[in-house]
């Protein structure tokens, strides 16, 4: 329906996010842009936070496809998982081989040796976490504990937190202070004005005029 009536060429509204609609104005393509910056300067974790429905899924796929080869990216979208099962989570999605029994610190030991070897190679590896607004104070406490992997210049493990307002007031508690003095770059992702949105002219409505 939408297709004939507006002259589109794809269905538009789908709820996955396609990076060949991404939208770079009001400030969408800015914040791309320092996202890829901030990065590619390896300082550890970033922050970007929106509102339901502002965009930071499809943000999420556009830093994704434009970040360089050499970066290797895990992707974690459930976060409602503890301390241990996080750590687990992104060994599997690195391919390693840990046992379910493995303990934290076996687990932790893995990952730093992953790490390491990917730097020693000139590649970096980038996490992005989706609704972060939704893990436990724990959790998020795990997440400061990897950003502690690093050498004598550089952060092993880069971390981009993607989570609706409520991720602010978390960071505000007194018992993840320190994960809020490690955010090295927050982004907002702004609802759109009038002036921002276009409005399509149909042959129907031209018509009509």
């Amino acid at each position: 329906m939408y297709e004939n009536y507006f002259g589109l060429d794809k269905a538009p509204f789908k709820i996955t996010p396609d990076p060949e609609f991404f939208f770079s104005g009001s400030n969408r393509g800015a914040v791309l842009e320092a996202l890829l910056y901030a990065v590619a300067r390896g300082e550890g974790i970033v922050k970007v936070v929106g509102e339901v429905g502002s965009g930071k899924t499809m943000l999420c796929r556009m830093l994704e496809r434009e970040l360089p080869g050499e970066c290797e990216i895990i992707y974690l979208a459930n976060p409602r998982l503890s301390p241990d099962e996080i750590l687990h989570a992104i060994a599997i999605e690195l391919k390693l081989q840990v046992a379910n029994s493995a303990s934290k610190i076996e687990v932790m030991r893995l990952l730093h040796g992953y790490l390491l070897e990917k730097h020693a190679h000139n590649r970096s590896v980038v996490m992005f976490i989706e609704e972060a607004q939704g893990m436990a104070l724990e959790t998020l406490e795990e997440i400061r504990m990897l950003s502690n992997l690093e050498t004598t210049q550089e952060k092993l493990l880069q971390i981009v937190l993607f989570g609706q307002p409520e991720l602010d007031d978390k960071l505000r508690l007194h018992e993840i202070r320190q994960l809020k003095e490690r955010i090295t770059y927050s982004f907002n992702l702004a609802p759109l004005n009038r002036t921002q949105i276009l409005t399509v002219r149909t042959p129907s409505a031209e018509r009509a005029r």
